[in-house]
Order: C-alpha cells, then structure tokens, then sequence
C-alpha cells in the first residue's frame, strides 16, 4: 500500500493529561469543554475530556495548544470516507 506524502510534520505533545499542543493541524472541525476535533495531516484527531480551552490556535502553521483534563484521544482516517462521497456533517452524525 502506497504511503501518502504529508506537508506538514504532524506532532502530538502531551503534558500530565492537562496541557497538549498538536502540530500539523489543517482545520478545527469543532470544540467545546468536552470534545475537540481536529482535521491534521494524519488524519481526523478526537480530543476528549474535560474544560477543554483552546489557548492558541494558528492555523497559518498547523499549530493548535490545549488545555484541561485530557481523557482520550482517538484518530480516524478522513480518506475513506471521502472516497464514499459522505460530507462531513454526515461523519460528524452518524
């Protein structure tokens, strides 16, 4: 299977589950205190947890830094369900 080029170096750091910064971030699809849900280079990225704060947000550099109580995080493949012709309000509830 052939292995996709990414532009932008995708990183995840976390800190004691209560800060994080991700890199490689191309969109914020969504975010409240509980949830974060982020489009990067490898993949759609779920941040669950709780009183979640986006503290910087630059998406002119794929930059994204946040803070609260980390519980999970959890990535999917965007590609197949592009492929499948599904839009992303119909991923978001299914």
């Amino acid at each position: 299977m052939e292995e996709k080029q990414y532009s932008k170096a995708h990183k995840l750091m976390l800190s004691n589950r209560r800060t994080g910064t991700v890199t490689g971030v191309s969109d914020v699809i969504s975010f409240d205190i509980t949830e974060v849900l982020l489009e990067t280079e490898q993949g759609m990225l779920m941040i669950k947890g709780a009183d979640l704060h986006v503290n910087r947000l630059t998406l002119e550099k794929g930059e994204i830094d946040i803070e609260g109580r980390i519980d999970s995080l959890a990535y999917s493949d965007v590609t197949s369900y592009q492929k499948q012709g599904e839009s992303l309000i119909g991923r978001l509830f299914k």
